[in-house]
């Protein structure tokens, strides 16, 4: 049976793509820790003391068709990235028959912005209700250096499970495409956990900060 893995976390996520048909994996602390452990926090430092300061670029030539078909399935599990991290973030998942447990229908997001537990059920008009957010979001990665990169390698960000997280919808309309000195998610608990994997993602693909970013990330991890 599948190893279900909450998306309620509280220590540093490190996720992979797995190669066939293996799908995603998750690497989380327990739920009641309310903040990211000293080594994962000691790593954020370093990685953000390496990342590039630089003004944010234009938005201009922005498009999401820049960073490939939404949801693409470029782990070639069969299933969509957006199901992928259903599947991997909700508990209690029921699936459309005939997919080979790739569509989620149902299921429950402890949701790590929030705190709050959403029952989400696709449809229509109930499944923004649960969305799926680019922890760096991809037009402040355009802004930052994205715009010089391959398609192939806009694409592989866009569909990162390292970069994505099921959440509630309306706080991700809420964040947009903000950056750290800008929205921080409200439940300040895991505000250690959103900062040290915003960086991980921005360490691996070589996406730089503002000034006040950077700012604002330091003093997230001051408090970790």
């Amino acid at each position: 049976m599948r190893r279900r893995v909450q998306a309620f976390m509280a220590g540093v996520a490190t996720v992979a793509v797995l190669a066939g048909c293996g799908g995603l994996d998750a690497r989380s602390t327990s739920e009641k820790d309310s903040k990211a452990d000293s080594a994962s926090v000691s790593d954020a430092r370093k990685k953000l003391a390496k990342l590039s300061v630089k003004g944010r670029a234009p938005k201009t030539g922005f498009d999401r068709d820049k960073f490939g078909p939404a949801w693409s399935d470029v782990d070639h599990n069969g299933c969509d990235t957006r199901n992928d991290i259903l599947k991997r973030d909700l508990v209690d998942e029921k699936f459309k028959s005939g997919t080979h447990d790739c569509i989620v229908l149902s299921g429950t997001l402890h949701d790590p912005y929030s705190g709050k537990t959403i029952n989400f059920k696709r449809g229509q008009d109930t499944s923004t209700d649960v969305q799926i957010d680019h922890l760096v979001p991809l037009s402040d990665a355009w802004q930052k250096g994205a715009q010089q990169w391959s398609a192939d390698k806009r694409k592989q960000f866009a569909n990162d499970p390292l970069n994505l997280m099921a959440v509630d919808g309306p706080l991700n309309g809420q964040k947009s495409d903000s950056d750290a000195a800008t929205w921080l998610p409200p439940r300040k608990a895991y505000r250690c956990t959103y900062i040290a994997r915003q960086i991980d993602v921005k360490a691996k693909y070589d996406v730089w900060v503002t000034s006040a970013e950077k700012d604002a990330m330091e003093t997230v991890l001051k408090d970790c």
